[in-house]
């Protein structure tokens, strides 16, 4: 019976039989880097609007190292299409086009895939050799992709100890950004083409898509913890593999984040279970995935038969004693939560914006650490929500100068910070704090005036009349005195 209760129970066994299952699985992580091109001066700039002009190719398949014609690259070749490519002059040269041969590795490039490298514990040989990867879909405009092996044999660790290896580290050159897709030809920016691409590879040692998710945050982690990667949508893909016993292996290609991998990976299982199941073969092949967690074919798998050695690029020496790398952003979280007690959360958001919190915390000495990294922080998403104004709290400092100078509550931080939000101007004398003879006589009188009520029923009514002008967690203190609480 196909019940949706019993699809439902179906995905949740999925989820905790992976090992019954004799589920394997691996990730593929291509980062784009920033600065120049791999092979020549352009900058990596992915241009946008009116070409300067446009290319037409027909591309051919040619047989890689081994002598024969690569399964994928056959398939392109059969749909019979060509190829119109724009080109920016500002972003493109004939390196691209491959009308001039390419210019030496670029240093910067290679450098920082090698800190990668490093981080990844990969084995780094003393010379890499660049190839030719056969890709006849248009997405190269020369037909195929150079691209290096510079690393190998790496590891990762888990948050529950586990090790996940890392089986490979490539540079290659980035391929074209498709722009339409047509029966008879297809559309590509040549921009994107050329900038280089850091690959990780790690083995098939994931054992659950959670463990496929945490896998790829991690790898995730540790790229932005290294200066000189693009940020953005379209920056990073992730391609991740699956097989079940009896089955074979399919790679799933282009997650541009890690939330959705668990879903397709639930999906991609049921259905190679139903394939086994009723007779039928897995094929070993690529596919994508869509918005709704689903997956479709793409092509037959690409393998060793597209590569082959580029004779116009020579051997590159490799030194690592002059690679060094500074700590990850998961280090950085750990010590914001030692030195500062923050909590996780804030900790991680305070790492990724790159928030000088050490600075911050030396210059606003009276004020809780957690206090000020939850105003900068969460403050702004909640006048966002409540009042659709954009704030940053770090262009108005000197609203917590005002506050760590006692001269206002902590409760008024929020009410200031809107009023600025909403282009307003601030009358300060509004919010100045009290006297603290004031403050306790004002609690004195509430509970004498009704001593039976819950303590923040009290709270409210205190608040009320001191009109937000005393520390909250002062005037609690003492209600809690005065009530016997």
């Amino acid at each position: 019976m196909n019940t949706d209760s019993s699809k439902e129970h179906s995905n949740k066994d999925h989820n905790t039989d992976y090992a019954l299952l004799g589920f394997k699985c691996g990730i593929e992580i291509h980062q784009q880097l920033d600065g120049k091109k791999l092979f020549c001066n352009c900058p990596c700039d992915i241009k946008k609007g009116k070409p300067d002009y446009t290319v037409k190719r027909w591309l051919r398949a040619s047989a890689g190292e081994t002598g024969e014609v690569d399964k994928a690259a056959s398939f392109e070749q059969q749909k019979l299409k060509y190829y119109l490519y724009h080109v920016f002059k500002d972003s493109t040269c004939l390196i691209e086009l491959d009308e001039e041969p390419p210019m030496h590795v670029n240093q910067a490039a290679l450098n920082t895939c090698l800190k990668v490298c490093k981080l990844l514990n990969v084995t780094v040989g003393d010379q890499i050799q660049f190839m030719r990867k056969v890709v006849v879909d248009g997405s190269n405009c020369s037909g195929f992709q150079r691209t290096a092996l510079v690393g190998r044999n790496g590891f990762i660790t888990l948050v529950n100890g586990k090790k996940i290896s890392i089986e490979s580290v490539c540079l290659e050159e980035e391929a074209c950004q498709p722009i339409e897709r047509l029966k008879t030809h297809d559309v590509y920016n040549l921009s994107r083409q050329g900038i280089p691409l850091i690959e990780i590879a790690t083995g098939p040692d994931i054992s659950s898509a959670e463990e496929a998710k945490e896998t790829s945050a991690k790898l995730g982690m540790i790229l932005r913890s290294v200066d000189g990667m693009k940020r953005g949508i379209g920056t990073i893909r992730q391609d991740v593999n699956v097989s079940i016993k009896g089955g074979a292996r399919v790679e799933i290609k282009g997650f541009q984040e890690f939330k959705s991998i668990p879903k397709v990976i639930e999906y991609e299982v049921k259905r190679h279970m139903d394939l086994i199941k009723n007779g039928k073969k897995v094929e070993m092949h690529v596919r994508g995935h869509t918005p709704d967690f689903k997956t479709v074919y793409q092509r037959p798998m690409p393998g060793a038969s597209r590569m082959y050695p580029e004779t116009d690029i020579p051997i590159v020496l490799i030194d690592m004693s002059k690679i060094k790398t500074g700590v990850t952003l998961e280090q950085k979280e750990t010590d914001m939560i030692h030195k500062f007690g923050l909590r996780n959360e804030l900790a991680k958001e305070i790492v990724k914006r790159n928030i000088d919190m050490t600075g911050l915390a030396g210059k606003f000495k009276n004020i809780d650490a957690n206090f000020l990294a939850e105003t900068i922080i969460n403050v702004p998403k909640e006048i966002k929500s409540r009042y659709k104004k954009d704030i940053s709290v770090l262009d108005h400092l000197d609203v917590i100068e005002i506050l760590d100078q006692g001269k206002i509550p902590k409760s008024a931080v929020f009410e200031i910070l809107t009023e600025l939000a909403q282009g307003k101007k601030v009358d300060y004398s509004r919010y100045k704090s009290v006297d603290a003879g004031f403050v306790e006589k004002i609690v004195k009188d509430v509970v004498a005036n009704d001593p039976d009520a819950p303590i923040g029923a009290l709270m409210g009514q205190a608040m009320a009349k001191l009109r937000g002008k005393a520390d909250g967690k002062i005037v609690m203190e003492l209600l809690k005195k005065y009530k016997g609480a």
